[in-house]
């Protein structure tokens, strides 16, 4: 398996993989495919990385900016998803790793992500009561923060694809 920036030939595999990973999900509307689609056409999705199985996409992590308090240099991630069969096999994981790498390596201030807190909380993501998502429950928002010091407080806005 490789892990690779995706391409323009990726798009429908990108969208078939996350409808199918989504598919049934208690948390998911169906949204999540449809949110990558139109970050990419908005020139939103800032990091888009594909993990490739013998010429196949089996998954799919996606990086785009955020906001809050007019601040720069932040970012959201998700959706993330590994096909159904593949998954507790590490691919997400990788995905993950190399974003927030990527990430690192552009200057970005930080990352939140909105989901198992268990999950997220191995990449160091962490609740912070400082920042804050709508309706969202304690601890399935959290914050990973590279540079010091924290941003002003507030409430995130993610880009209106998520709306």
């Amino acid at each position: 398996m490789i892990l690779r920036p995706e391409s323009p030939a990726d798009r429908a595999a990108i969208f078939a993989l996350t409808q199918l990973a989504f598919q049934g999900h208690p948390h998911s509307d169906g949204s999540e495919p449809r949110i990558i689609d139109a970050l990419r056409d908005a020139k939103a999705l800032t990091i888009s990385i594909v993990a490739d199985l013998e010429g196949q996409i089996v998954g799919h992590a996606a990086f785009s900016p955020v906001e809050w308090n007019d601040q720069s240099g932040w970012f959201g991630l998700g959706p993330v998803s590994v096909h159904p069969d593949l998954q507790g096999r590490g691919i997400g994981q990788k995905l993950i790793e190399s974003g927030l790498e990527q990430l690192r390596v552009i200057g970005a201030k930080g990352c939140v992500v909105l989901g198992d807190p268990a999950y997220y909380g191995r990449f160091g993501f962490k609740s912070d009561a400082r920042f804050t998502y709508q309706n969202v429950p304690a601890g399935y928002f959290a914050v990973l923060l590279w540079n010091d010091p924290a941003p002003i407080a507030g409430t995130v806005r993610y880009h209106p694809a998520f709306g």
